[in-house]
């Protein structure tokens, strides 16, 4: 029987990708796995038994990532399952940016008397705004809700640009042909739109500053459903004040931005539409059911991703660090053996369990 802790409310549709093998519980010292969405996780006390995590969603800031991996817990999460609903956040927030509908219904709904209708034509062409049609949106990251909004967007009339250096194959098949490949230069001077799409790292935390802004057009829109550490918030209310930024819309409360001029805030919606948590719930859990029962690790955020058709009668899987690669693959006939930074995975099948005695082993299992 494995035990799988859930560390937040999951959609019970998870109910029938666990068999009953497995038993799914909201409190539990010591479990085999664990579903999680938002839980902060850097204090969390690791058990013995514990062997993977799955976020039900694609960034993972709440899991310290490669603490679990010196313990030998892999971390997995769910790239594109909810792709979808923050594409379509980005199409509402393009919208609510270019016409003023917010400021609109805010005043409307100040308006009294017999001739509403007379005041509210007097008074709207303060929230006209814009049309996106025939505008450029430039797309910061490429990866499978990047792709999802240059679509749409196409479809919708506009010109797209796209900037991403780490453009998989996978993903530049995916993209339509008159999406323009960009430099980062390019997508800040040319967009009327700018959206971002990549994750938070010290690389690209504050990503968009003082010297970006300087190379915008005046009075771009930018829209921010990825993470709001991307942004330098002083540097973005100074290019407010200065006109080059018309208005921000960004995903991530926090008090530095709100209450303030030109600045929409959503309350993190993105992926919270009832399909997305579906999705994601769904796809972290058979992530999590295959390398319990198989060993085979797909999406992992801090091992190499390896899945391997069962060849023999058990199977050993072993999660080092620091090299040993020629070691563990001179163990058996039948080894697959996939490295990722400092740290590796092994899947061995065989008539019997394989033993190592290495100060780079973190975990070994037998199934």
């Amino acid at each position: 029987m494995y035990t799988i802790l859930k560390l937040n409310k999951i959609s019970p549709v998870i109910a029938s990708e666990f068999s009953e093998k497995y038993a799914c519980t909201d409190a539990c010292e010591n479990p085999d796995g664990i579903l999680v969405r938002s839980a902060k996780m850097d204090d969390y006390e690791v058990g013995k038994n514990l062997v993977a995590i799955a976020r039900a969603g694609a960034g993972v800031n709440n899991i310290p990532v490669e603490k679990m991996a010196d313990k030998g817990v892999v971390v997995f999460n769910t790239p594109g399952a909810n792709a979808n609903a923050v594409k379509e956040l980005v199409l509402c927030a393009m919208l609510l940016a270019s016409r003023d509908i917010l400021g609109g219904n805010k005043w409307v709904n100040t308006l009294s008397g017999d001739d509403v209708a007379k005041q509210a034509e007097k008074g709207k062409g303060a929230f006209a705004g814009t049309e996106i049609f025939g505008k450029t949106i430039g797309i910061i990251g490429l990866g499978a809700i990047g792709i999802l909004v240059a679509k749409s967007c196409l479809a919708l009339g506009l010109s797209v640009l796209g900037y991403d250096p780490y453009l998989s194959e996978k993903s530049k098949a995916s993209l339509p042909a008159e999406v323009k490949i960009a430099t980062l230069d390019e997508i800040y001077a040319e967009s009327d739109i700018i959206t971002i799409h990549v994750p938070l790292l010290d690389s690209t935390k504050n990503m968009v500053n003082q010297e970006a802004f300087a190379k915008m057009k005046k009075g771009v829109i930018l829209l921010n459903m990825a993470r709001g550490g991307l942004v330098n918030v002083n540097d973005l209310k100074q290019a407010i004040a200065d006109g080059i930024v018309r208005k921000y819309v960004i995903d991530f409360p926090e008090e530095s931005v709100l209450n303030c001029d030109n600045i929409i805030v959503f309350p993190h919606l993105g992926a919270s539409t009832e399909e997305a948590e579906d999705n994601c719930a769904v796809m972290a859990s058979r992530q999590l059911v295959n390398y319990m029962e198989n060993g085979n690790i797909v999406n992992s955020v801090n091992f190499p991703n390896l899945s391997k058709e069962r060849t023999g009668k058990v199977r050993t899987c072993i999660l080092f660090k620091d090299g040993n690669v020629e070691k563990i693959k001179s163990l058996g006939s039948d080894v697959a053996v996939a490295t990722r930074g400092n740290y590796g995975y092994a899947i061995i099948d065989g008539d019997n369990a394989v033993s190592l005695e290495c100060g780079c082993v973190l975990k070994i299992r037998v199934l």
